[in-house]
């Protein structure tokens, strides 16, 4: 039986370099701004998505709503594995818990503002239609901005953090 050791040991196999090793706590917070800006084209392909399925009625594709959602959450998931190892190098490492504490919040709303867009979303399929919940729909829908506002002031205050923490 081969051990983790061995393999990890083997010419030419060495550990996967993580992009980020040296570079900078301003380079890492980029970073986790640029991961942002890809989570709002998702958001925006997401909805795309869901506007296309709710117009391709009577005979509604579900079939491809289906596979761009799937897109969008292997997109999400990408941002979401990627922050996540940021803010554990911010943690770790680079000895910035404020900023590590930043991006744990800013992971936390957005998978408020994920399950939220999603919930609003279903109240909106056609087949549901009727039975919608004004009052609910509108309470999801501040929701999803107030948290939209929330991302933005965590990131202000990473951004000006950052600044302090160099």
């Amino acid at each position: 039986m081969i051990t983790v050791e061995e393999v990890a040991s083997a010419p030419g196999c060495a550990e996967p370099a993580w992009p980020w090793k040296g570079a900078s706590v301003h380079v890492l917070v980029q970073r986790i701004h640029q991961l942002q800006a890809e989570r709002a084209q998702a958001f925006r392909r997401l909805e795309e998505a869901h506007h296309q399925y709710v117009r391709s009625g009577p005979h509604y594709d579900f079939s491809r709503y289906r596979d761009s959602v799937h897109e969008v959450t292997q997109s999400f998931a990408a941002a979401s594995r990627e922050v996540l190892a940021l803010e554990a190098e911010l943690a770790g490492p680079r000895a910035q818990p404020l900023l590590a504490g930043h991006v744990r919040a800013l992971q936390q709303l957005e998978q408020t503002r994920l399950t939220t867009v999603a919930l609003l979303q279903l109240m909106g399929v056609p087949e549901l239609r009727g039975q919608e919940d004004t009052s609910q729909t509108h309470q999801l829908k501040m929701k999803v901005i107030k948290t939209m506002e929330a991302i933005s002031e965590v990131l202000q205050d990473l951004r000006f953090d950052a600044e302090s923490a160099e």
